[in-house]
C-alpha cells in the first residue's frame, strides 16, 4: 500500500511541482527584466512622457500631479508593446493604492 500511494505522489504530484517551480522561475526573470531593463530603457522614457503631457500631468483619479504611470493592462509576451491608452498617468499615492488593491 505504501509502495502505491508513493507512485500516486510521482505521478501526480511531481509534475505539478515541477511546472509550478518553472513558472516561478519565468515570472522572476520577467519582472526583473521589466524593473531593471525595460523601465530604465528611453522607449518607455518616451512613452512615460507622451502620457503624462497627454494627461496634463495631473492624476487621472484624484487630480493632484502626476508623478508616475500607471499600466492599466499588459500586453501578454509583447513586453514594451503597450499602446499609449493602456497607460495613465496617476499620483504616487493613488498608484501605491491601486497596486495594494490587486496584490
Amino acid at each position: 500500500m505504501d509502495f502505491q500511494l508513493l507512485v500516486l505522489i510521482f505521478v501526480f504530484v511531481a509534475p505539478w511541482l515541477f511546472k509550478r517551480l518553472i513558472f516561478t522561475i519565468k515570472r522572476k526573470r520577467r519582472r526583473d527584466y521589466y524593473r531593471n531593463v525595460y523601465l530604465k530603457s528611453d522607449e518607455w522614457q518616451r512613452k512615460r512622457y507622451v502620457v503624462l503631457r497627454r494627461d496634463n500631468w495631473q492624476c487621472v483619479y484624484c487630480g493632484a500631479q502626476a508623478t508616475e504611470v500607471h499600466h492599466k493592462r499588459y500586453a501578454k509576451r509583447k513586453l514594451g508593446k503597450e499602446p499609449i491608452k493602456w497607460l495613465v498617468s496617476v499620483c504616487s499615492v493613488c498608484h501605491e493604492s491601486l497596486h495594494k488593491r490587486f496584490w
